[in-house]
């Protein structure tokens, strides 16, 4: 393909460098701008997204192109989402060879991303997003893709460490959480591979990791509201040395009807005792169902 041998190594200290120089870019830390220069954890990204030419792959925050540059390669539509306007021009040029490739600007947490996947990714049948996100949005990012539930496969994507030890946690570990069950409501978490702050430039502060979300077509539990069962968890986890029977009064029941949480929770085959991180998806389903026909909501 024109051009292929320019770009071909655009994840290395050199070709970086070279890149960054030529167009005086300069990174942004307000925008958590780190640059990937290592072709084997690049190969590991786009190996787990398990994409094709039938498959459509939708990045955000694609820097300087060597993540898009490798999913223009082996998949079909590709969009990049990028947030600061000096990179367009360094994207206009890496990706020229490759007429699958569309870059927007704009916040990917602002966009339409419903209207974005009927305009772009209108030819194909399945969607996977794979990118590395900037660490200060990685959360409302993944729940933004999770929550909208768009046409989206898998989400594979290299995440700060703590917070993807965090989406893949099981019940009773410390990293245990709402955010645990959010993600794991939505999908099914896979921790690809640990990465060192050195295959950066430049180099973070902290460990990265990239983790693959395979997108479940209905959740593993059901619930009668989908907002009251959030609602019951982020409650249980207000503060983790309470008992949930203790975080559940304070959120949801006055001083005149506190017996009622104790009585809900043992309908629901819970111990008043126990903490939040240790309860199942489950268990937490069962518990908002128990609270929701009981009529009860969180206290104002």
């Amino acid at each position: 393909m024109k051009g292929m041998e320019e770009t071909v190594e655009i994840a290395t200290p050199k070709r970086t460098k070279e890149i960054i120089q030529r167009h005086g870019f300069s990174f942004k830390k307000s925008l958590g701008q780190n640059f990937l220069i290592d072709q084997n954890i690049l190969n590991k990204i786009v190996n787990a997204a398990d994409l094709d030419e039938s498959k459509g792959a939708l990045e955000i925050g694609p820097g300087i192109g060597a993540l898009t540059e490798r999913l223009a390669r082996v998949a079909g539509p590709v969009t990049a989402v990028e947030i600061d306007q000096r990179l367009l021009p360094i994207l206009g040029e890496v990706m020229e060879p490759y007429p699958n490739v569309r870059v927007h600007h704009g916040d990917v947490l602002k966009l339409d991303l419903a209207e974005l996947f009927r305009t772009d990714f209108g030819t194909v049948d399945k969607v996977s997003v794979v990118a590395n996100l900037p660490y200060y949005v990685t959360t409302p990012i993944m729940m933004k893709l999770l929550e909208e539930k768009l046409p989206v496969d898998s989400i594979v994507v290299m995440i700060q460490k703590e917070v993807a030890e965090r989406m893949a946690a099981a019940p009773g570990s410390k990293d245990y959480g709402s955010l645990s069950i959010a993600v794991q409501y939505y999908s099914i978490p896979e921790l690809v591979c640990i990465v060192p702050p050195t295959v950066f430039i430049p180099q973070p502060n902290v460990e990265s990791a990239v983790i693959k979300l395979k997108v479940r077509e209905k959740p593993p539990v059901e619930v009668p509201d989908e907002a009251h069962f959030f609602e019951v968890v982020q409650a249980s986890f207000a503060q983790r040395r309470k008992t949930i029977s203790n975080n559940l009064k304070a959120r949801f029941f006055t001083k005149e009807n506190r017996e009622q949480a104790d009585l809900l929770l043992e309908h629901a085959g819970i111990q008043p005792s126990r903490r939040g991180e240790t309860l199942s998806l489950q268990e937490y389903a069962t518990l908002s169902t128990v609270m929701w026909e009981a009529g009860v909501r969180a206290a104002l």
